[in-house]
Order: C-alpha cells, then structure tokens, then sequence
C-alpha cells in the first residue's frame, strides 16, 4: 500500500472543499437564491478579491488532477 504524504491529504481536502461548495452553489441556484450565497469560498475569501478566489479554484482543480495520479498509482500497485 502506498503511504500517504502531506500532499496526497492536502489535495484531497481541497477536492472535498470544492465539492461542497459546488453542492451549496447547486442548493443556491435551484431554491432560487442569489449564486453566491451559498458560495463558502466567495464568502470567506470574497473580500480579499477575486484574484485570491481564483487562486482557490485553480488549486482545487489542480488538486482533482493530482488525485487522478494518485489513484493510478493505487491502481497500479495492486
């Protein structure tokens, strides 16, 4: 089994991050609330710019890519 390194968790967090977020923006848009109002990133981190915010995104994207490649390499060692 392949040990598990700081990145392999921290990429997983931000995937799990992402996904709940995109899950709220979901909830949002189909109780007919404002897109971001559910938008945890854009609340926490809205105030910084957006910038900061799509700095968050392309992190959790290359997190998913990352995880891709882990996954692989799970699959090859069995």
């Amino acid at each position: 089994m392949k040990d598990v390194n700081y990145l392999d968790w921290a990429s997983l967090v931000l995937i799990i991050v992402g996904a709940v977020n995109w899950g709220l923006v979901g909830l949002a848009m189909i109780s007919g609330a404002e897109r971001n109002a559910y938008n945890v990133v854009n609340l926490l981190l809205g105030q910084l710019g957006p910038q900061f915010e799509a700095i968050i995104y392309l992190l959790v994207g290359l997190s998913g890519l990352y995880q891709v490649y882990f996954g692989y390499q799970l699959y090859e060692e069995q």
